[in-house]
């Protein structure tokens, strides 16, 4: 199950230094909602190497106003607690986020 990132904890998780994904949403946005299953099965797979989470938009602002995310779902990748430059944009087959994942895990 993915973790669930709010701006009260998600600095202190990105600082940590683990690989960190977080895949900003809103209940209303459809593709937001078909990816939750991938996300929820990522996060489960990939347990004990990488933080995998979800942001709601709608509940928390400060880390989607720091990272100007505009479009949803958009997904960010962190490492040694700072943005890499991998980010997704729109609805993502699980192979392109696995791939991402893997990606973020060879940096």
């Amino acid at each position: 199950m993915a973790f669930t990132f709010t701006d009260q904890n998600v600095n202190q998780i990105i600082e940590s230094g683990k690989p960190v994904v977080i895949d900003f949403w809103a209940t209303w946005c459809g593709p937001c909602m078909s990816m939750g299953p991938t996300i929820d099965a990522l996060a489960d797979e990939y347990a004990d190497k990488v933080i995998i989470g979800k942001y709601n938009i709608d509940e928390e602002s400060e880390l989607s106003t720091q990272y100007r995310i505009m479009s949803i779902p958009t997904i960010l990748f962190f490492k040694d607690g700072k943005k890499t430059d991998i980010r997704l944009v729109g609805a993502q087959s699980r192979e392109s986020l696995d791939a991402k994942i893997k990606e973020l895990l060879a940096l």
